[in-house]
C-alpha cells in the first residue's frame, strides 16, 4: 500500500489551486465571463445565454461559488450572482507575476506550430506538425 503524502502550501497557493479547479471547465469560464461583462445575473439569465439546462447551470454555478468566485444574494425568490472580485485579483496577480518572468521570443521557442507542403503518402495527415529544429521535413516547392 503506497503512503499518500499531505503537502502545505501558503494560503495563497491553496486559494489559486480552487480558482484554477473551478475554471478548469469551459462553461464555468464562460459563466465567468457573462458575470464579468454584466454582474448581477440570476441562474436564468445565464441559461437564456447558455444553452444548457438550468440544473446544469446552477451545478456550475455551484462549483464557482466553492472556489469563491462568485457572490450569492437572495432577492426574495431570486438569487442573484456576480463576481468575488478579491479572488480574482489574487489569480490576476499570480498570472501577472508569472507571464512577466516569461521572456522568450516566439523566434527562439524550440518546438512552433507551422504549416508545411509535405511531400509523399499520407501528405494530408501532416499538413500541421510541430517543427523540430533537430528534424528535417521534406517540403515542395511552390
Amino acid at each position: 500500500m503506497g503512503i499518500s503524502k499531505d503537502l502545505k502550501f501558503d494560503s495563497e497557493t491553496e486559494v489559486l489551486s480552487k480558482i484554477c479547479k473551478a475554471l478548469g471547465h469551459s462553461v464555468r469560464i464562460q459563466i465567468m465571463t457573462l458575470l464579468w461583462k454584466r454582474d448581477n445575473r440570476t441562474c436564468g439569465e445565464i441559461v437564456e445565454l447558455i444553452p444548457l439546462a438550468q440544473s446544469t447551470i446552477s451545478k456550475h454555478l455551484l462549483e464557482l461559488k466553492k472556489a469563491s468566485l462568485v457572490n450569492i444574494k437572495n432577492e426574495g425568490k431570486k438569487t442573484i450572482y456576480s463576481v468575488e472580485k478579491d479572488n480574482i485579483q489574487i489569480l490576476r496577480k499570480y498570472f501577472s507575476s508569472y507571464l512577466s518572468t516569461i521572456e522568450i521570443s516566439e523566434r527562439n521557442k524550440a518546438t512552433v506550430l507551422t504549416t508545411h507542403n509535405v511531400v509523399g503518402k499520407n501528405h494530408h495527415l501532416k499538413q500541421y506538425n510541430y517543427q523540430f529544429p533537430h528534424k528535417q521535413i521534406k517540403e515542395t516547392t511552390s
